[in-house]
């Protein structure tokens, strides 16, 4: 169980809590449970974007700070995402780093800067939710074959070779 919020970020999150059409008064936010309500319609809402940040550097609950930021990072420009994992407690800043490289190589991907032969020499590296979401970004046929070859699983394999019959 995580105490109460800070007063600085009690002070936040009612600023955060107007800025996205929450006009809670004097709540706790004692509950992460309300905390994290209160973060999914800010990260969806870019002017409240600079006051999510605020919020979540001063997050006591790194689970629930980690699991923000890891949602942020899709939402951010690739130059931001650094920030973002870094405001993080280094105890549970993990996951947000593979996210933000993970989404870096889909940038690639989506660019087409990335070639068949990088694709071929790293895809063993890459997690399942990389390899999937690879499929879906890349219209490059040189990467999907290799994908459908060397995919971890059926599902991610097929998917590739769906999307060669289908470009």
């Amino acid at each position: 169980m995580v105490a109460d919020p800070s007063p600085a970020l009690g002070e936040v999150l009612r600023q955060l809590a107007r800025a996205v059409g929450r006009h809670e008064g004097d709540a706790s936010f004692a509950d992460g449970h309300d905390r994290w309500s209160l973060y999914r319609v800010a990260m969806d809402t870019p002017t409240a974007l600079p006051l999510l940040f605020e919020a979540v550097s001063l997050e006591p609950d790194g689970p629930l700070a980690s699991g923000v930021v890891g949602d942020v990072l899709e939402r951010v420009p690739g130059d931001e995402r650094e920030r973002w994992v870094r405001i993080l407690p280094p105890a549970v800043r993990g996951f947000s780093e593979r996210r933000a490289r993970d989404l870096g190589t889909l940038d690639s991907l989506k660019q087409g800067a990335m070639s068949a032969e990088a694709t071929d020499d790293l895809i063993d590296g890459w997690s399942d939710w990389l390899q999937w979401r690879a499929v879906r970004v890349t219209a490059d046929q040189d990467v999907l074959r290799v994908v459908a070859q060397k995919g971890r699983t059926k599902r991610i394999r097929q998917a590739a070779v769906d999307a060669l019959r289908h470009p």
